[in-house]
């Protein structure tokens, strides 16, 4: 098998200026489908059923937590499917159709930066939680220990979510900010 085969079974191009390796591709994917079982997790507290929370404290208004937790779920699965802009042509060239600014070319640093960000804040986020689970924090007390444990299993794959953004990240800057090899050039198509 030559070069050229080989880059071609283990890369993806996807319109972007250097082909993006294919897991870096299932993790773009994976990001959003590790975050649904909590968005869907979530869902029953915006009409007051607690999912085995162990509270004395009543649940606000139906007009507060059903906005409240659609909107937290839907912004949660948005910032999740923007990962794919670090795997995607968009994530290069901004879309046509996007007034005042389509068709420029995207500065490497207006991705990384953000997407670095959000990578450290999500893995922050995540650190207390996680370490209540190990006993060393808070943690939510559960009225039974099935409550407990559908709650991790929903909850859990939505920690990986900062790591892979910033794993996605580092891909990204490999593909955009390092000089192209000699394997990569000779797989490139050439212009027509």
């Amino acid at each position: 098998m030559n070069t050229t085969e080989r880059i071609r079974r283990t890369t993806t191009t996807h319109g972007t200026e250097r082909p993006v390796p294919v897991w870096a591709s299932y993790v773009a994917h994976a990001i959003p489908l590790l975050l649904l079982p909590q968005c869907l997790w979530r869902l029953p507290f915006a009409f007051g059923f607690e999912m085995g929370i162990d509270t004395d404290e009543p649940m606000p208004s139906a007009w507060i937590t059903v906005p409240y937790i659609f909107g937290l779920s839907l912004t949660t699965e948005a910032f999740a499917l923007l990962c794919f802009g670090l795997v995607r042509s968009w994530g290069e060239v901004v879309p046509a159709w996007v007034p005042f600014i389509g068709g420029r070319r995207v500065a490497p640093w207006a991705a990384l930066v953000p997407a670095t960000l959000g990578g450290i804040a999500a893995t922050a986020l995540w650190v207390p939680g996680v370490l209540g689970w190990f006993g060393t924090g808070d943690s939510a007390d559960y009225t039974s220990t099935g409550w407990e444990i559908l709650a991790k299993v929903c909850i859990a794959p939505g920690t990986l979510w900062g790591p892979l953004v910033l794993v996605l990240t580092y891909a990204y800057y490999q593909r955009r900010c390092r000089p192209a090899t000699d394997q990569e050039q000779s797989a490139a198509p050439t212009p027509a």
